[in-house]
Parts: structure tokens; C-alpha cells; sequence
């Protein structure tokens, strides 16, 4: 439920109203415009009268959100989102670039990628410590280790770094050493995860679900805000459909629908959506052409030889052909690199 309040009103008034709300069970979320000031009532507003809160002559009118999913809902929040790390920002004019190996395999590989997509225009850097594989007998990851190394690079860079959780158990951890915290599509619907994750207070990427449904997506979002922690980034990188030539279909018309429905920002990965080198220029330069935040692409020094996906990287020379071919796309829709 949404309460706007009419123009003019004192915030003696508008703190008395959001008071008896609140004594009525329901958080008052206010979002406060140049133009309008909207309160969002977020729990059950089932046993609430529409007609008593318009007597209050101070409310212009009551309206009703349809979609499940409120904190995220941009009728809550009409302006979007700007996640902030560090001195970068994930959801403003500037696009956020992240880029890195599929999983860190060394020091020498880690610091050697951070410094070429450093030196080519990102400001992340990805790598992959824990690496959920289907298969148990693949590589996964260096874990702790990994942490340890992606610490390194980013010492060395200034690069800060991202990602993927895999346990609860690992929060503490994540918190106190990494910028953003990646979920991964597997654990997207892992509730108990998103709910920890939900009392940190550092930038989390979700990761869109293999079979997720936009709504579906959003709510898990709205696991981690009700928490508390409304620093998320949405990442959108394939869903399954019943293509097999390419290893995901990616959802491009997913990234206006997400901006219509949330103020989330919202970045694409389009290295797993298609797993296949070659379409990773394409599929990048049609995501920042339909609004994305940012890109998350693999980029590796030597993707033949790679522990992960190695398939899916592009190396550092072709990732930066792609981004200055992508300068003019930006500028085209009212974006910078």
C-alpha cells in the first residue's frame, strides 16, 4: 500500500500519520521527492481501512501495489537505486565494468588480470574463490585461499572485488574481506542464505535464477532488503529455455522490465548467458544498448588452459577492443564508460 501525501504538508503531521500507522503493525517506509512525498506501508495491510487513512486531510489518496514485492517496488522508491563501493557507484551515469578470470587459479594469474582490465577501464574485479560446478569431480576453487589471493590483487590494483558465497557459515568472512557479495544463480532460492545476508550491510550481486521468473527474482531480493540491507545489485546471465546450442538464453528484455518494476540497478553477465566466447561482444554491446548498470565478463590470460570455463573468457587484448567499441553505445544512450 502506498499513502501519498499531499504537497504542503508539515513533517509534524506527516510523523504523526507514519506513528499511527506504525502502531497498526505495518513498517512506514517515506521516500521524499523534489515534488512528492509517498509513505510505503510494507506487512499486513489487510486489516488497515483505506478510509481512514484518507480522513487524514494531509493524504491526497491511497493506492494498492499488486506485485508481491514492495521494498524493491519502484513505487516505493521512484528514483533509482545508486549502489556506492567505496568511491564507485553500481546504478548511476557511469556504467560499472567487472571484470576477471571464472575462478582464481594463482597469483600470478589473479594480479596479472586485475592489472589488464585495471589498465583497460574496470573498476571490479571478479574472480571465483568457491566455484559451484555441477559436477563434484571439477575444480572448485581454491576457496580460502582464493580469498586470500583476490586480497592481494586487489591491494595491488585498488580494484575492489567480487565474489560468489556459497555457505552461511561464511558471512563473517565475506563481510570482512570482500567489496560486493556475489549469490549465484543456484542460490538464488536459497532463503536461509539471503536472510543471513540480509543483516550485513555490504553491496550484495544476485544473480538471476536458471529457470527464475522476473517476480521470483525480485522477491529474493526482497528476502535480503526485508533484512535490512538494501545495497543490491541484480545481475541478469541466461535462463534455461530449451536451447541447447548455446549453454543459457540470455534475457535481454528482462533489463527494461526490471527498470520499470524496481529501482534495483541491474548489470549483465554475458559470459555464462551464452557460455561462448564470440557472443560476449554482441550480447555486451545489446545489454548497455537497452539500459544495463554495468557488465560482469570473464576475462582470462589464457583461456585454453583455464581451470573454469575457459570457453566462455575472452583475454585481456579482445576485452579491450570491446570496450572502447562500447563508448559510442554508451554515449548513445545517455551513458559513460
Amino acid at each position: 500500500m502506498i499513502v501519498i501525501i499531499k504537497r504542503g504538508t508539515p513533517q509534524k503531521e506527516i510523523d504523526d500519520l507514519t506513528n499511527q500507522l506504525t502502531a497498526k503493525g505495518v513498517e512506514v517506509n517515506p521516500v521524499v521527492g523534489k515534488d512528492l512525498i509517498i509513505l510505503g506501508l510494507v506487512g499486513d495491510t489487510s486489516k488497515i481501512d483505506d478510509s481512514w487513512i484518507e480522513a487524514n486531510r494531509n493524504v491526497e489518496r491511497v493506492m494498492h501495489v499488486a506485485e508481491p514485492f514492495k521494498k524493491a517496488n519502484r513505487m516505493f522508491h521512484p528514483a533509482p537505486t545508486v549502489v556506492e563501493v567505496g568511491e564507485n557507484r553500481i546504478g548511476g551515469k557511469k556504467l560499472a565494468m567487472i571484470a576477471g578470470p571464472c575462478s582464481v587459479e594463482s597469483e600470478q594469474q589473479i594480479c596479472g588480470v586485475a592489472e589488464e582490465v585495471k589498465r583497460i577501464g574496470a573498476n571490479f574485479l571478479r574472480g571465483g574463490a568457491f566455484k559451484p560446478r555441477t559436477s563434484p569431480y571439477a575444480f572448485q576453487g581454491l576457496k580460502y585461499d582464493g580469498l586470500e589471493l583476490l586480497k592481494e590483487a586487489r591491494a595491488a590494483t585498488g580494484l575492489p572485488i567480487v565474489t560468489e558465497i556459497m555457505s552461511p557459515y561464511d558471512i563473517e568472512i565475506f563481510e570482512r574481506d570482500v567489496d560486493i557479495i556475489q549469490v549465484g544463480a543456484r542460490n538464488m532460492q536459497n532463503f536461509e542464505l539471503l536472510k543471513e545476508l540480509g543483516r550485513t550491510r555490504k553491496p550484495i550481486l544476485l544473480k538471476r535464477g536458471l529457470s527464475a521468473t522476473i517476480e521470483e527474482w525480485l522477491m529474493s531480493a526482497e528476502y535480503i532488503m526485508s533484512g535490512g540491507n538494501e545495497s543490491i545489485i541484480l545481475c541478469e546471465r541466461g535462463i534455461r529455455t530449451f536451447e541447447t546450442y548455446t549453454r543459457n538464453t540470455l534475457d535481454l528484455s528482462a533489463i527494461p522490465a526490471i527498470k520499470k518494476l524496481s529501482h534495483l540497478p541491474i548489470v549483465v553477465d554475458p559470459s555464462h548467458a551464452t557460455g561462448k566466447w564470440w557472443m560476449v561482444d554482441p550480447l555486451a554491446k545489446a545489454a548497455v544498448a537497452v539500459g544495463a548498470d554495468g557488465l560482469i565478463i570473464e576475462v582470462h590470460n589464457d583461456p585454453a588452459n583455464a581451470l573454469c570455463d575457459g570457453q566462455q573468457s575472452i583475454k585481456p587484448s579482445v576485452y579491450g577492443e570491446l570496450v572502447e567499441e562500447l563508448r559510442p553505445i554508451a554515449a548513445a544512450v545517455g551513458r559513460e564508460l
